[in-house]
């Protein structure tokens, strides 16, 4: 019964990540200088299959995409999604880590504020592109939207230039 209600306790802290190097960074930045913090918490490692954009395979099929063809860049996509989440697994292991992973497809943003929510995670850890203000407005930044929608602490690292 104890065992249990120690586990219930847990602090859950998610590192969402992507393939970008700023991600990466943010990952080994977490469990360099959090460790203390984070080796009684459950931790997370989250990434996101964004939905494709499969307009390009309808033009360059005369609108006939064969189903084989859009289920094999799905799961690609897929592939990807695990291969990187393996590779955080193993940056976690080396610092003695154990992580969970989890996957999901959408709108990064808006999936992960969602993956919050649900699975009660105490703080968000993202990584930062460092992008401009007019780029960060035109485009939107997940860390930025992040920062304002999750429904729990956000840390955004940001790697040395």
């Amino acid at each position: 019964m104890e065992e249990g209600r120690n586990e219930e306790e847990k602090k859950k802290v998610m590192v969402a990540i992507d393939e970008s190097e700023f991600s990466i960074y943010a990952l080994e930045w977490t469990l360099q200088n959090l460790r203390h913090s984070i080796a009684n918490s459950q931790l997370l490692i989250f990434t996101v299959q964004p939905i494709g954009d499969y307009s390009y395979l309808y033009a360059s099929s005369f609108g006939a995409a064969p189903p084989e063809l859009v289920r094999s860049f799905q799961a690609n996509k897929k592939n990807t999604a695990l291969s990187l989440l393996e590779k955080a697994k193993d940056i976690c292991n080396t610092y003695g880590i154990v992580a969970e992973t989890i996957t999901e497809v959408g709108n990064p943003k808006e999936v992960i504020c969602e993956a919050v929510e649900k699975l009660h995670i105490q703080l968000l850890v993202l990584g930062s592109r460092s992008q401009g203000a007019l780029k960060r407005a035109l485009l939107g930044s997940v860390s930025n939207y992040c920062a304002h929608n999750a429904k729990c602490p956000v840390l955004i690292v940001r790697k040395p230039t």
